[in-house]
């Protein structure tokens, strides 16, 4: 038999199966779609797996729930299968303090990919809707898949994590298309390139010629490797001399004893670390002119605590700045008992000075508020930061002022897995500085994950990113996403370097998602006029 029969015979066999061989192979389907991201960034996978969509939507059409039905069925299998080995990271953090959250775990780890594979189904049931006989099938689930990819992360304050345009992001010339169209393009993309070997079942009757669409796949990941590889030779890494930085990874561990009564340590341990000689020449802090500690680095209100802020004066020598993360106190009078707070990144100068405070504005469900907080508490749930009434999110996005340095945008945590909300479009700033405590889940995928998503803002928006994680992994990254310098998950230590220059605004920094949706409406058009026509 030849190939492309054997193809044909694996594809109807796929489009025939119903009931639990139906959802079971969605699921697999699904799973192994998940080597696409990071850390494996095995991408080719997806040429077997999303054929198996295209299929199992082709087979939509038979069986008790025919149609869209059908369709949003497998589409949740797949989803689920996807979601559950990609997101399994999560359960980590109802370790942390096992006697409390440990119970919860199997509704997380399951509870939120069963969540967002809703979204998956929404994606095949759309695509169901349009659905032709020819190639264009490809296109329909494409633009399907897309509009359900950018809802997910919108919809319900939004969790874009492991968007399915992440899988064209390695290796570094491929994800050089985001500077174009960003990550929705990109999405479009990854699912119209990886679902084109689905139509060479078609046979050759009637005129077609299934080879067609793979030819084209091929072709534009191609271009995009060339286009990639052309903007990487003219866009050279060029650094700021006079603006030196120094990373602390602490690496420690979020678990139960993280609270108040760490205090002592917790500063001794972080003033000792980033006074460390880094090399024969070195002489510690006195060497860089920016020290920048992780997300919430401290188990006390930082600007409350005098002693506190006394040491890291005495640490900082003359021109340098301390960029940290911590939790902050909401403005009350005195007296007036605490119980919600912010999480902020302060600037600080070597005399002890706040020059500037950033409050994050997109915070963590579950992990920093709870959905119906009020509520929620009242039947005795609370988030895993255990602050009562939750985090209180800032007001605004903005770009902050850092002497010895170009002006720079603050993201905490997950803040920077969000495209296109990140950069005031009339404030633009140097660079890009994430705060992050993955710390939360431990030696997993998830960091890897995290890092990869951060990377990918640099390159939409032409920005050096500057990352500081708690256990890792801390970088450095240009403009065009090359990681300049880089301290491993699970390691504590400190990472000096010099700041990548900006580049010019990219396409995308000046347009948005604008390209993304006239790539989409094309592409409805397209699908439209040829269902139309068959």
């Amino acid at each position: 038999m030849t190939i492309s029969g054997n193809v044909r015979a694996v594809g109807l066999s796929i489009i025939l199966a119903w009931g639990w061989k139906r959802a079971g192979v969605a699921l697999v389907a699904g799973a192994f779609s998940a080597l696409a991201m990071a850390p494996f960034n095995a991408w080719p996978i997806l040429f077997l797996t999303f054929p198996v969509a295209v299929w199992q939507i082709d087979g939509a059409g038979a069986g008790p729930w025919r149609g869209v039905p059908a369709a949003a069925v497998t589409g949740w299998w797949f989803g689920l299968g996807y979601f559950v080995p990609g997101l399994y990271w999560i359960g980590y953090a109802f370790l942390v303090d096992a006697p409390t959250f440990a119970w919860l775990m199997p509704f997380a780890v399951l509870g939120l990919p069963a969540y967002l594979a809703l979204f998956t189904a929404l994606g095949f049931a759309l695509a169901r809707l349009f659905w032709t006989r020819d190639a264009s099938r490809v296109i329909a689930l494409a633009a399907s898949l897309t509009m359900s990819e950018w809802l997910r992360g919108h919809a319900l304050t939004g969790f874009p994590w492991n968007t399915l345009g992440y899988a064209l992001t390695e290796p570094l010339a491929l994800a050089q298309t985001a500077s174009l169209i960003g990550l929705w393009g990109l999405t479009f993309l990854a699912v119209a390139v990886f679902a084109s070997p689905a139509v060479l079942i078609d046979g050759t009757s009637r005129g077609r010629k299934p080879w067609i669409a793979p030819a084209l796949a091929l072709a534009v990941l191609l271009a995009m490797t060339i286009f990639g590889a052309i903007r990487l030779s003219r866009q050279p890494t060029v650094m700021l001399a006079n603006t030196k930085l120094r990373i602390m990874q602490p690496n420690l561990q979020q678990d139960a004893r993280f609270n108040y009564a760490a205090k002592a340590e917790v500063m001794k341990k972080y003033l000792t670390l980033s006074d460390r000689a880094s090399g024969p020449q070195s002489t510690g802090v006195r060497d860089v002119n920016i020290l920048i500690w992780p997300e919430s680095a401290f188990p006390f209100f930082l600007t409350r605590e005098a002693d506190a802020v006394a040491q890291i004066a005495e640490l900082l020598p003359k021109g340098t700045v301390l960029i940290t993360g911590s939790v902050r106190a909401p403005d009350v009078p005195p007296g007036t008992r605490i119980t919600r707070a912010y999480n902020s990144i302060y600037v600080i100068d070597h005399d002890g000075n706040v020059l500037s405070v950033y409050d994050k504005l997109h915070l963590v469900p579950f992990g920093e508020f709870l959905p119906f907080q009020d509520l929620m508490e009242k039947i005795g749930f609370e988030q895993l930061t255990k602050i009562q009434g939750g985090f209180i999110p800032g007001t605004h996005r903005r770009s902050m002022e850092v002497p010895s340095a170009p002006r720079m945008l603050p993201l905490i945590c997950y803040e920077a897995v969000f495209p296109g909300d990140v950069v005031e479009r009339n404030n633009r700033p140097g660079w890009i500085v994430n705060l992050t405590n993955d710390g939360w889940f431990g030696i997993s995928t998830g960091p890897y994950q995290h890092l990869q998503q951060a990377r990918l803002r640099a390159i939409e928006q032409g920005l050096p990113l500057v990352r500081a994680a708690n256990t890792g992994i801390s970088a450095v990254i240009d403009p065009m996403g090359r990681v300049v310098a880089r301290l491993g998950l699970g390691l504590e230590g400190v990472l000096d370097s010099t700041l990548p220059a900006a580049i010019p605004p990219t396409p995308y920094a000046r347009a948005g998602d604008i390209p993304a949706a006239i790539i989409l409406a094309a592409a409805w058009l397209f699908v439209i006029r040829r269902r139309a026509t068959k």
